[in-house]
């Protein structure tokens, strides 16, 4: 998938794998691999990480073959999604970062752009989640109050 903002096209990334089977070497049954996946979700991880804890420690690939669900939807099951998704999370906490970097680097221009871009982005998030539902119709994003939390 290609950046919104770079002339790049998103190449650098690993690569999933080609068939969607179970593989033959992976001896935990569904319900190990979703216990493993809230207990995870307790501990405070989001999906992405799960699904690289499962991959690097577990040797599992991917969860949804052996499941028939994926990371996040085990997670909505036990109420264990966070009140923001993650993407609009790091997006923010982005933001966050360069709000802090400007306030101290007031004539880094550069900067000031990438907030822009940051910023637009996280308006077109949370109009997404808020069609579908997922945040509340009132969330709003305002840079003051990204700089309080």
């Amino acid at each position: 998938m290609g950046r919104v903002h770079t002339h790049n096209h998103g190449k650098a990334h690993s690569t999933r794998p080609t068939t969607l089977r179970v593989p033959s070497w992976i001896s935990q049954s569904p319900k190990d691999v979703e216990e493993l996946i809230v207990k995870y979700g307790k501990d405070g991880l989001t999906a992405s990480q799960i699904g690289i804890k499962l991959r690097d420690q577990h040797s599992i690939p991917l969860a949804r073959p052996i499941i028939k669900k994926a990371v996040s939807e085990v997670m909505a099951q036990n109420n264990l999604t966070p009140e923001l998704p993650e993407d609009l999370n790091n997006i923010l906490r982005k933001a966050l970062g360069l709000q802090k970097h400007l306030k101290s680097n007031k004539s880094d221009s550069r900067n000031v752009r990438s907030l822009e871009l940051v910023e637009a982005k996280i308006h077109r998030l949370s109009t997404y989640y808020k069609k579908i539902g997922r945040i509340p119709k009132n969330w709003k994003y305002k840079s003051v109050v990204a700089q309080l939390e």
